[in-house]
């Protein structure tokens, strides 16, 4: 059954010529009724059925053509006197429909003037021989005749104004869609961008250690070896730090690069607490640990822990709403540093993490991945079953590349 139905639904000309027969075999009665004055004009109620049943068939394939094939038809029938009632006729309401719901306008705006033109023309021309038949009566039924014809062109014209609309709908949610799209890609952009600098901060520190460390054991390489050596230790560890980070920058677009200023070393770990107590202080119950024997870790990874933590605490406080609290797990593993964020305010329930709020636009989230895959870690983010949200990352303790 299904078939059938996806099929007619695909070949509508089927369905239109099958409703054709009917009309054409209705008025092959009709005609063999004898209803027709004279013989001529029996004779041309043939080719006028005939016409009709191609308005009927091809209403769909040429809405337009149709419409002045049916006028036609109608003006020919006025001069041939082939008398209604002919079944054809009703092609005629159908055409009408056809034109106000498919047709251009101008073809919708003469379908209606000739719909209501159409009874009044053939009371005219024929006007009813029934002895009860009063002025008042013909006047009624013209009316009414008038209304069928108006009602199959308003129930047209009010598809068309439907199908506008959803249409319209469609169209401006593929158009939001193509924006949110074109926002994430400038949100990914902006975020490498934003990152690139901050490991191009990172690595420019490095080096500058590495410049001061051989400077100093150029001084002191006669007087004082071990203190060279030291220092050249220093500028090989460095300098393979370094290389691991500028590593990272390859593929990446650095926007806005600053001339000139002094290379600060970047927050890591160590700076949790302080960013913890701050945010503490605006007014957010934090709840902060920390498991496993701390060790040292690459510039990256300490600079992306940090930046982790401080996004998914300013969720918190953006989407978090009033009484919200928020805790921090800082987990040091063997080959890895776990994160886990957790909160229990209202932005999980509200899905306003995942779709950015109503000012972030999803940036939060998609920093975090950006940064996180940067140094080859993993992150899961998403609502917690008893409310609130849940981000926990995974960052090696040796930063891919190094």
């Amino acid at each position: 059954m299904q078939r059938i139905y996806e099929f007619l639904r695909k070949h509508p000309t089927w369905v239109d010529s099958f409703w054709a027969v009917v009309l054409l075999a209705a008025s092959a009665v009709w005609i063999a009724a004898d209803h027709s004055p004279s013989q001529a004009a029996r004779a041309a109620a043939v080719p006028v059925s005939l016409a009709l049943g191609a308005v009927v068939a091809l209403r769909r394939t040429a809405p337009e053509k149709m419409l002045l094939l049916a006028i036609a038809t109608g003006a020919a029938q006025l001069a041939l006197n082939v008398e209604p009632p002919n079944p054809g006729d009703a092609a005629m309401l159908v055409i009408i429909y056809t034109c106000a719901s498919n047709g251009a306008r101008w073809s919708s705006r003469l379908a209606l003037a000739a719909g209501l033109l159409a009874t009044p023309i053939a009371m005219v021309r024929w006007p009813p021989h029934e002895e009860d038949s009063t002025i008042w009566t013909t006047l009624i039924q013209t009316f009414f005749l008038t209304v069928i014809f108006a009602l199959s062109w308003v129930v047209g014209d009010r598809l068309r104004t439907r199908r506008a609309y959803y249409a319209q709908l469609e169209e401006r949610a593929e158009r939001l869609h193509r924006e949110r799209e074109a926002q994430s890609r400038a949100a990914v952009a902006a975020e490498r961008a934003r990152i690139a600098r901050e490991l191009h901060d990172v690595v420019a520190h490095n080096v500058s250690v590495m410049v001061v460390q051989a400077d100093g054991a150029a001084y002191v390489l006669d007087v004082a070896p071990d203190q060279a050596k030291q220092a050249l230790s220093t500028i090989s560890s460095t300098g393979r730090q370094a290389l691991a980070e500028m590593r990272r920058l390859l593929g990446l677009l650095r926007a806005g690069d600053d001339a000139g200023g002094e290379y600060v070393p970047q927050p890591g770990v160590d700076q949790l607490a302080d960013l913890i107590d701050q945010v503490r202080g605006a007014g957010l119950p934090v709840r902060f640990e920390v498991a496993g024997d701390a060790r040292p870790l690459s510039s990256g990874v300490e600079l992306t822990a940090y930046r982790i933590v401080q996004e998914a605490l300013t969720n918190v406080r953006k989407h978090g709403g009033d009484g919200a609290s928020a805790s921090v797990l800082l987990g040091f593993g063997d080959a890895a540093l776990d994160l886990l964020i957790e909160d229990d305010g209202r932005g999980g329930r509200d899905g306003l993490y995942e779709q950015g709020g109503r000012d972030g636009l999803g940036q939060g989230l998609i920093g975090m991945r950006e940064r996180i895959g940067m140094v080859g870690g993993t992150l899961d983010a998403g609502p917690r079953p008893e409310g609130g949200f849940r981000i926990s990352a995974v960052l090696p303790l040796t930063a891919a590349g190094k």
